[in-house]
């Protein structure tokens, strides 16, 4: 995670507490990947967007496997979007920004 970024990478120390969000919406990512690079001003301003409604975190694919494993993430990015504890959204690949807005406004 460069230091310019606004979304926080999670461990699995932090994950536990993320997870008892009302609304949380992940981004499974690596440093080494092209599309991630692309999406994460994406993800950056969609979290000043949706702050105070939607809790953002990124995972490093790399370092966190066993939060990955979990999900069940098998490509990158993959985005998650959890509400009370469950999966109700998934998406992998680039998407626009407007696509994703369109998903968190649906689950507000």
């Amino acid at each position: 995670m460069t230091n310019n970024d606004v979304v926080p990478e999670l461990t699995n120390g932090e994950f536990e507490s993320f997870m008892k969000e009302k609304i949380g919406f992940l981004d499974f990512f690596a440093e080494w990947c092209m599309p991630c690079t692309i999406m994460s001003p994406i993800i950056d301003d969609l979290s000043e967007s949706f702050k105070g409604k939607i809790k953002f975190g990124k995972i490093n694919v790399d370092d966190n496997h066993k939060i990955a494993q979990k999900f069940e993430v098998s490509s990158i990015p993959t985005f998650v979007l959890i509400k009370d504890s469950k999966v109700v959204e998934r998406l992998s690949g680039s998407v626009t920004q407007d696509e994703l807005e369109e998903v968190l406004n649906r689950h507000l």
